[in-house]
């Protein structure tokens, strides 16, 4: 039982059920553009491959880490740091694509910012939280 803390605090629930609902969009809208042929990925435009491939394959992730801080589990926050890492790694190999002349689609980068900054914010949000529950 030293995996789970009992005494899950109130606050991380918003950012818990945030994590889930943003997973299961992206699971969604970047499932529909990867699998299925037609409008869906017609609108896409010029969606860079490694970024829609990370982005789909992170919302696994983050429906995990969701529900691992819902639960309150030890390792979830550092899940959640690590989703936050790895999706600015993912946002600077995509500006390097960008500054290389790649082709991509504007809103992408308006997506990679609001991912970064969810996930940077959930991502302190159940550090912190953690660190004040543990020191008691």
């Amino acid at each position: 039982m030293d995996n789970v803390n009992p005494a899950r605090p109130n606050i991380i629930v918003v950012p818990a059920v945030i994590a889930i609902l943003f997973g299961a969009l992206t699971l969604i809208s970047g499932g529909i553009t990867l699998f299925v042929d037609g409008a869906a990925r017609a609108a896409a435009g010029n969606y860079v491959g490694f970024v829609l491939w990370f982005n789909f394959l992170a919302g696994f992730a983050y429906i995990v880490a969701g529900v691992g801080l819902f639960l309150w589990r030890r390792w979830a926050p550092r899940l959640a740091m690590i989703i936050a890492g790895a999706t600015l790694l993912v946002f600077v190999a995509f500006g390097i694509h960008i500054l290389l002349g790649g082709a991509f689609e504007q809103r992408t980068v308006g997506a990679m910012i609001l991912r970064s900054g969810v996930w940077l914010t959930i991502a302190v949000i159940a550090y912190l939280t953690w660190q004040q529950r543990t020191e008691r």
